[in-house]
């Protein structure tokens, strides 16, 4: 039977209530905000895949601003070198012969942690990186220090090809691509963005670390047993599937379904919980064939109560409606009536429909979709 006493619902509340400001600071980016939100209850690694431009930093800050704690950014490039992320030798200590970091306002002291353009590491600081992803641990020689990090963020915007940063991406447990907007939302993020500017916000919800901590305690009090059976189906789909779940992530993933559960007030998971196995990519290419491996085991849930909102939402793009809307924007652009914003519009809505195309698994739905989609830029180039 589901013991719901142990769990402090003011925790849980204060999360959420953190996760919905977010939301509505910056639209169209509910499903990251969501995924942040498991990520910090269950203390695992968030990597960020997205151009400049599309807000990744900005999420990162705002959470930042609403966690009472200490953060740590920083934008790594090839030449960063371990002082920048960790701190200097202590010069005071170097002179009596004992070699101790002075890490200060650096990464070991931090709550949060956001390194932008992760995979620029190097091989000076990717044995230490490594560690503090993995075991929240900082060493260096002699020195050993746990760290006090609830959540790591990355981000990049491109995947990794060196087989070196591959085991630092592998340290992510969760990956989300971090993309432009549907410019049908376009005035949403405008309205959002100046009413940011001038901070006119309302009342603003936060929350202390020490109770991020508390939360993140409660994660092993979840039941898993019931889902148990469905799971390990799941894991040995994905891997038929060519996606590689090495046994160390399918146990950590565990503690991002107990997240989900405990983020909906629930001691107990449902199968439900499982959706955050959508974003365990490491091409892009896997990205439609894992959610759609993962959306048909959800469709299989009994349970219709408390389920994470993101459990019930298919990303999948529509074929017909695409082809539809290709369509009518061909006969729009056709019409010397249109006016140049109008077009501008058909121009924008019509790079974010190819860009939705490349989610189609068919591939002779996708052909027969690109062909109207290249036409039509045919004639968009030929006009201008």
């Amino acid at each position: 039977m589901e013991n719901k006493t142990v769990i402090d619902f003011q925790l849980v509340d204060k999360v959420n209530a953190v996760l919905q400001h977010i939301k509505s600071t910056f639209v169209g980016k509910d499903d990251i905000i969501d995924l942040m939100g498991i990520c910090l209850a269950g203390r695992e690694n968030l990597f960020l895949l997205g151009p400049p431009g599309t807000a990744k930093s900005a999420l990162v800050r705002e959470l930042a601003r609403l966690l009472h704690g200490k953060t740590f950014e920083y934008l790594l490039t090839r030449f960063t070198e371990p002082n920048e992320l960790f701190g200097p030798f202590d010069i005071r200590r170097l002179r009596d012969g004992d070699l101790v970091t002075n890490t200060e306002g650096m990464l070991p002291e931090a709550h949060l942690i956001f390194l932008d353009e992760l995979l620029n590491a190097n091989s000076a600081i990717l044995n230490s990186l490594l560690m503090v992803l993995n075991e929240r641990i900082f060493r260096r020689g002699r020195e050993s220090k746990n760290l006090p990090a609830l959540m790591i963020v990355g981000a990049s915007n491109h995947l990794p090809e060196e087989e070196a940063l591959q085991a630092l991406f592998d340290r992510f447990l969760i990956r989300v691509r971090c993309d432009y907007v549907d410019p049908h939302h376009l005035n949403d993020v405008l309205d959002a963005g100046w009413l940011l500017e001038q901070k006119k916000t309302g009342e603003i919800p936060g929350i202390e670390t020490e109770e991020i901590r508390q939360l993140q305690s409660l994660i092993t009090i979840v039941d898993m047993q019931e889902i148990r059976p469905c799971y390990i189906d799941l894991i040995e789909q994905l891997r038929n599937a060519g996606v590689q779940v090495s046994d160390r992530r399918a146990v950590k993933l565990q503690r991002l379904i107990a997240a989900s559960a405990l983020l909906c007030k629930r001691t107990k998971a449902y199968r439900s919980d499982m959706w955050v196995l959508r974003y365990i990519w490491d091409t892009d290419e896997q990205r439609e064939v894992i959610a759609g491996i993962v959306n048909a085991a959800l469709q299989e849930e009994k349970e219709q109560e408390q389920l994470h909102p993101r459990a019930a939402i298919n990303s999948a793009p529509n074929a017909d409606d695409i082809y539809k809307e290709v369509m009518q924007m061909t006969e729009q652009w056709k019409d010397a009536e249109t006016t140049g914003a109008e077009r501008s519009v058909i121009k924008d809505r019509l790079r974010y429909l190819n860009g939705r195309c490349e989610w189609i698994r068919n591939a002779d739905q996708k052909n027969f979709l690109l062909k109207p989609i290249d036409e039509l830029w045919q004639q968009i180039m030929h006009r201008e």
